[in-house]
């Protein structure tokens, strides 16, 4: 996967919906170098699928959860384009100090979270975690 993949995914993220002709005109690439992109991420593995986030998906997780991560190495970028990809993950957060990502999680059940954190501290490059269960919240934006 090159940059020009890379970008193609971020805008893609941010909207699935596209047209090819909008996707070009945003990356600057002709609308076959667009298809013939999607179709090959696609084909190997890259992209699984496609998919609608409502607002309650987002809003109202029974159990939301903030994780921790220390990435060894320069991998911070491979991590973050992976956590991108969970459904589980609702933001992702570059930091200081000893962490170097935090990571917004939410899920239906417990389990469902344990399987997420599973699978992140599985992702090649993760050296340390740490995840604080959110309780109750205050005030929200």
């Amino acid at each position: 996967m090159d940059k020009t993949d890379e970008r193609l995914i971020a805008a893609l993220r941010h909207d699935a919906r596209a047209s090819l002709s909008d996707l070009a005109l945003q990356l600057d690439l002709s609308r076959t170098t667009v298809r013939a992109r999607i179709e090959r991420l696609v084909q190997r593995g890259d992209i699984l699928g496609f998919s609608v986030v409502l607002k309650e998906d987002v809003l109202n997780d029974p159990v939301r959860g903030l994780m921790m991560i220390e990435i060894e190495g320069r991998g911070a970028a491979r991590v973050t384009r992976q956590l991108q990809g969970l459904k589980e993950v609702r933001a992702i957060h570059s930091t200081n100090g000893r962490w170097d990502l935090i990571v917004e999680l939410g899920t239906e059940t417990l389990e469902d979270l344990d399987t997420a954190l599973a699978k992140i501290r599985m992702f090649e490059g993760v050296q340390a975690s740490e995840t604080n269960l959110l309780l109750s919240t205050k005030k929200s934006t």
